[in-house]
């Protein structure tokens, strides 16, 4: 308040000293523009300062702080008063100064006092606000009036100072003064606005100036929530700063849901694809009630693991299901890797397909050296109490029907004389050994090495020709 009075005293003896009025080189425009921003200070300033010290019991300063706060009130309007001013505009005979001056480009910015600080009835929200405003002590008595509020403020005294904290902070409410050098205030809402992480951050334009329909237009079409020119009416910024609080709040909210249901979704989503190819849920999901497709070419394997019956009746129940889950849980990544699709487990026995729903030439080949994996992986594994397991595994390739079942905890599922066939290979196999058929034979002769094992009694089938896959063929040097 003494700055700013001292300010004002320089101010008022230069503008109308003898020698400007003689010379008519008085500027009543200025006076008045710069005399209103310091007056408004001071009675800003001084309003605080009576709450300040009712509030804290300095009763004896509240008489001397009206009188500085009538005074300035009363220079304000005497400046305002074109009667007033009249006999040095006779004087100097330039001009006569309109009620309304256009205070133009170069006003800084100016608060109205406070006189109620919320409308009756209205119930404040509290927020952290960003005031940016070149004007310090603009900033100052906004901030300070804010903080009294309860809402939590920063401040910037310019955009791109505004524009850095915004990459650190997030805020709820960002109140943006127009008129600013280096970067004003629409440069500032265009570069916050075209940010995603900030697009939706509410804006209000503040001004000191009398801004034209289409400056309040501009705002508003680049983003800013509000606008509001200064001096502006206490009761009604807190009003504005209410509404797009709120505004904020239910969008968060609406935002939290948004995310819920998302993560929601993805959880469906995943579970989803544990039952079911991505393809088939896909299709699902598209309205599809029957699933049923014919592939002309597919290779099925079926796995066993060896002895794992006889250790179920001696072992806890807690402890075989984490033996199986290991041994399952390394066959799922196996599939994963050679792109292969899991299709079920019943007890300790394991199925999986090549070839579908997405067709692939080299379906035998990557069943082949997931087969070969398979056995690797459970030759490393044991008990725990030294017995080692063994698997047994069945191979063959040919047509297929792949489909959905049930309603119902429904599942993907394969049908066909190929299935029957690998199922076969898989029990009349041996342990620790993969048995193909012919079909799956025809596939891999070139690449891998496969042992005759002769005519065997097939169920169904009578004698067929099976062969034992023990591993790639070596790679020619060039």
């Amino acid at each position: 308040m003494h700055a700013a009075g001292s300010q004002l005293l320089v101010l008022i003896n230069d503008s109308v000293s003898t020698a400007r009025v003689e010379s008519g080189k008085l500027d009543l425009d200025a006076l008045q523009r710069e005399s209103r921003t310091l007056l408004d200070l001071i009675i800003g300033y001084g309003e605080l300062c009576q709450e300040e010290a009712d509030g804290k019991g300095h009763a004896s300063f509240i008489a001397d702080l009206k009188k500085i706060h009538k005074a300035a009130k009363t220079l304000l309007g005497l400046l305002n008063d074109t009667e007033f001013l009249r006999p040095l505009t006779a004087k100097i005979g330039k001009r006569s100064l309109t009620a309304r001056s256009d205070l133009g480009a170069g006003a800084t910015t100016s608060i109205r006092p406070l006189n109620e600080t919320t409308a009756p009835g209205a119930q404040s929200l509290v927020g952290f606000i960003l005031v940016v405003d070149d004007n310090e002590m603009n900033r100052d008595m906004l901030c300070r009036r804010l903080e009294r509020q309860g809402h939590t403020v920063l401040e910037a005294e310019n955009g791109r100072k505004a524009l850095e904290i915004l990459e650190s902070v997030k805020v709820d409410l960002v109140l943006l003064d127009i008129l600013m050098p280096e970067l004003d205030g629409l440069q500032t809402l265009e570069l916050l606005k075209a940010n995603q992480s900030h697009r939706y951050t509410p804006v209000i334009m503040l001004s000191a100036l009398d801004e034209l329909e289409d400056s309040v237009v501009r705002c508003i079409e680049i983003g800013a929530e509000d606008y509001l020119p200064k001096p502006f009416n206490p009761v009604l910024l807190n009003a504005r700063i209410n509404a797009c609080l709120e505004k904020k709040r239910l969008r968060d909210h609406e935002q939290a849901y948004l995310e819920q249901l998302r993560a929601e979704r993805e959880k469906s989503e995943r579970l989803l694809l544990n039952v079911l190819p991505k393809s088939i849920a896909d299709r699902l999901k598209q309205g599809e009630s029957t699933i049923a497709d014919s592939f002309s070419d597919a290779t099925v394997l079926f796995a066993d693991l060896g002895g794992f019956t006889k250790l179920s009746s001696h072992v806890p129940p807690s402890e075989l299901v984490r033996m199986l889950n290991e041994i399952f849980s390394k066959f799922d990544w196996l599939a994963e890797l050679h792109h292969l699709e899991k299709i079920k487990t019943i007890g300790d026995a394991y199925m999986v397909v090549g070839g579908l729903p997405t067709p692939r030439a080299d379906h035998a080949e990557a069943m082949a050296e997931m087969a070969l994996d398979m056995l690797k992986v459970v030759t490393r594994l044991d008990s725990g109490d030294g017995r080692r397991f063994d698997v047994r595994i069945g191979i063959s390739s040919g047509p297929v029907v792949a489909g959905i079942i049930g309603s119902k905890k429904f599942i993907y599922d394969l049908w066909g004389d190929t299935v029957n066939i690998a199922k076969r290979m898989e029990e009349l196999g041996q342990l620790g050994a993969i048995q193909v058929s012919e079909s799956t034979y025809e596939h891999l002769k070139e690449k891998y090495l496969l042992e005759p094992r002769g005519k065997i009694e097939v169920k169904g089938k009578g004698k067929m020709t099976t062969y034992f896959l023990t591993g790639r063929k070596p790679v020619a040097a060039a």
